[in-house]
Formats: C-alpha cells, structure tokens, sequence
C-alpha cells in the first residue's frame, strides 16, 4: 500500500533490507551452497505471469549468486539496473544465498508477493514488473501479524483512539441518495494528511472529463515523477492509456499515473472535486517542495496566496529535476504540504464516485480489497484506496451487501513528531474496519 511516501528505488530497499536480515554473510553463503537453484522453487506453484516468471528466476538465481552481469538487462529494468550496478547488487545476493520461497502471498500479472526466509529470518518479498515483464521493483518487508477483528463498537471506539497520536474515524451508510449517513466516528469533520488517498478525486475527475479511457497520454519527462508506481520507470515520451493510468494510479498508487492524469483534465478540473486543496498539488511538486533544497522552497511557498502558489508551482517548482529531489525519514510538512481531507470527505468521495455509476471506475476501484477480506457470501464487492507517507498511514473502503446495501469505512493515523511503525499500524486499521462493517452488515 505504497503511496506518496519516497523510497528512493526499490532496488535500494532490497540492499537495506538484506542488510538486516543477513546475519552472517559468510554463514548464509554456507548454507546456500548446499542449495540447488531448482529446489527453491520446486515445491511450491508460482503462477505463469509475468512477475510470476521472474520470481521463479530470481528465487532460483539467488543461490548461485552472483548473477552474469550479462543476464541483468535480460530481467532486471533498465532503471533498476542504472540505480544499481549490478556488482553491488550481486553484493546483496551474494549475501542472501540461503533464499528459499516458503509460499505465494498474493499475486497480480505485474506484482507478486511471497514469503521468503533467508538469514534465520522469514520476510515478504514484493517483485513488480514493468511493461515489459521485467523487474522494476523488489523489496524486502518484515512480515505483520493480523491484528483479530473488533465484535463491538466499543472495543471499536477503544482501538481507534489507541491506533495513533493523532487518529480519525468513520464509518457509515452511503445512501442510494449518495448520502453518507455516519454510523460510528471519531473527529470526522477534522481535515487530515490523506496521503493516496487524494487520488480518488483524480480519477473522479478523468471519469468526468475524459470520454475515451482507450486515448494515450504521453510520458513525457516533465511530467514523471518518484516513489511508488512503475511509469517513472518507461521511456521518455512513450504512451500509456487512461485506462491503464488509472488503473496503476488505484491498483499500486503510480504517482506518475496520478500526475498524467491531472495534467490531461487540468488542475482545476480536480479542484472541482473538492475544496480543501487549492491550488491542487501534482505528487511532483509535492516531493519537490518537500524534498528538494529543504526546507528553502517550502518557506518560500508556504506564506503565499492561492494564486501567487499557482505562479510558483508553474514558474519555479516545474523545473525542479527529479535528480534534486531526496528521501524523507521523518515527518515532515504534514499540517502545511500535502493533500488534505475529513474522513467525512473521504466518505463523500467515495460516494460520488459510486453516484457516477461509471463502469470503468468500478473496474479500477475493484482492483483489490486492501487486505480487508469480508465475506464473500454477504458482500459483493470492495472498493479501496490507501495512503502512506512518512507519520501517515490512512484507508479507506466502501463496499456493497448482496442486498446491495452500500457501507463505507476510512480510519486516518498520523504523527507529526515520529515515522508511524506501518505495519502494525495499518494491520490494526484493517481489523478494526472489517469489524465495523460486519457489525454494520448486521444492522
């Protein structure tokens, strides 16, 4: 549930985490020598797609580490491999000989989500490919233990409140009126950090203003942008089609996705949606102002108007490289650069998304259900976007009963002071929502 959080690349996540979890490099290399590449995989069904493919070659390749660096262009992107040299990379692997595949956690045609072990430890390893099969993203995450689901509103209420410093809650009915009419809350009308979760009014505005979801848009390299997605990664001035923009901008939070988009329907398009976030932020401009020369062009930004903002996003924030733009560990800017919104606004938007009745936004929103898992005997279906970034950690869900009852549910956590522990946080987050909808589905 990656969002607007930068992590610089992917690859570099893996060198991190291996790091870690490598508590001997030449232990590890001992015990990955006894290991043949096809035994890794033997035993359990990895599917035939395209990052199916490449985690039956990576997890193979590992234990006969180095890899040729011939074979890099092969399977790895090109980006990747500019990010890192294959010789440091080999580093990593080198060290990680002892890899072994225990089973397939979740699986898409461009991602794949497996439990490894690898140095005594157990991890989730995340591959994505890019368009053209090949590896544009790996990292190493510590597994979470679910958190067990709320029976009552009251152990409800108390969860919440112990989730995070600063926390905001809804759950409600949405009406066949479009209405959202609350059910159980906690500060709904206080505006948050949404993180992603802005890119629900981007894609309510493309259903709006975009007839033709199978026209391209241009990639062009003014208008790419970093973190989570795989856009960023495809050549310069390539096309992608809104369909597939807005499917990734949902389905992974491609920022760059979200960006094509808002510069295809304008930034006022999308301002219509809403009012909090005025003028609207593109993720690149944000990253810009939060990550490039700071804290210089977020004093600068700060203290302006709505419209002397417009002037410096266009005059000076647009020619910030990407190449000047750094990671984040801490929170920063939460209350002043980001997108803003009320779980009840969250709420409303998911609502007018629904009102639309447009086919092709049920097809994105339905992409996956955020690890939420209700019933599929009672509900059927579950709408879901997320956002993250260093101190935020939000979700959001509105799903449909076979009697076609429409429920929404949106939990937001932040910490101005310190990064949340993600993990634990958003695990807590989904039990206490899949609580509060089955205790909704029972009213």
């Amino acid at each position: 549930m990656r969002t607007v959080a930068i992590t610089v690349t992917a690859s570099s996540l893996l060198l991190t985490a291996c790091a870690a979890a490598v508590t001997s490099p030449a232990a590890a290399a001992s015990a990955g020598a006894a290991t043949a590449g096809t035994a890794v995989v033997r035993d359990v069904p990895i599917p035939d797609t395209a990052a199916g493919r490449q985690l039956r070659w990576f997890v193979a390749a590992v234990p006969d580490a180095p890899i040729p660096e011939e074979q890099f262009p092969e399977h790895f992107s090109a980006a990747m491999v500019a990010q890192i040299p294959p010789a440091e990379f080999n580093k990593t692997l080198v060290a990680m000989k002892d890899l072994r595949l225990a089973k397939i956690l979740h699986a898409e045609p461009n991602m794949i989500t497996s439990e490894v072990t690898t140095g005594g430890k157990t991890f989730w390893m995340e591959l994505t490919v890019d368009s053209d099969g090949k590896i544009s993203g790996l990292r190493l995450l510590t597994p979470v233990t679910p958190k067990p689901t709320p029976t009552s509103w009251k152990e409800i209420d108390g969860r919440v409140k112990k989730a995070a410093p600063r926390i905001g809650f809804m759950a409600a009915e949405i009406t066949p009126g479009g209405d959202c009419r609350p059910v159980r809350s906690l500060a709904p009308r206080t505006a948050r950090p949404l993180g992603s979760m802005f890119k629900l009014y981007v894609l309510r505005a493309a259903a709006k203003k975009i007839p033709d979801w199978d026209s391209k848009l241009t990639i062009k390299p003014e208008l790419k942008s970093v973190g989570s997605g795989e856009l960023q990664n495809r050549p310069d001035n390539s096309q992608v089609s809104v369909m597939e923009a807005a499917k990734l901008m949902i389905a992974i939070s491609d920022n760059t996705a979200a960006d094509l988009l808002i510069h295809k329907v304008g930034r006022k398009a999308v301002e219509a949606t809403q009012s909090r976030n005025v003028p609207f932020l593109t993720t690149r401009e944000l990253f810009a102002l939060k990550g490039a020369d700071y804290p210089a062009h977020a004093k600068r930004y700060l203290p302006l108007g709505k419209e002397q903002r417009r002037d410096y996003l266009d005059k000076v924030v647009a020619k910030v490289p990407l190449s000047a733009i750094s990671a984040w560990a801490k929170p920063r800017e939460l209350d002043t650069i980001e997108w803003f919104g009320s779980p009840a606004d969250v709420c409303a938007a998911h609502a007018k998304l629904r009102g639309l009745k447009d086919r092709r936004v049920e097809e994105v929103m339905t992409q996956s259900d955020g690890g939420l898992g209700l019933d599929p005997k009672k509900w059927r279906s579950v709408w879901f976007k997320g956002g993250s970034e260093q101190g935020v950690a939000d979700v959001g869900y509105s799903a449909r009963t076979k009697d076609g009852r429409t429920f929404f549910v949106t939990a937001m956590a932040s910490d101005t002071a310190a990064p949340l522990d993600e993990g634990n946080v958003t695990t807590e987050l989904i039990a206490v929502s899949k609580g509060a909808f089955a205790l909704m589905e029972k009213r």
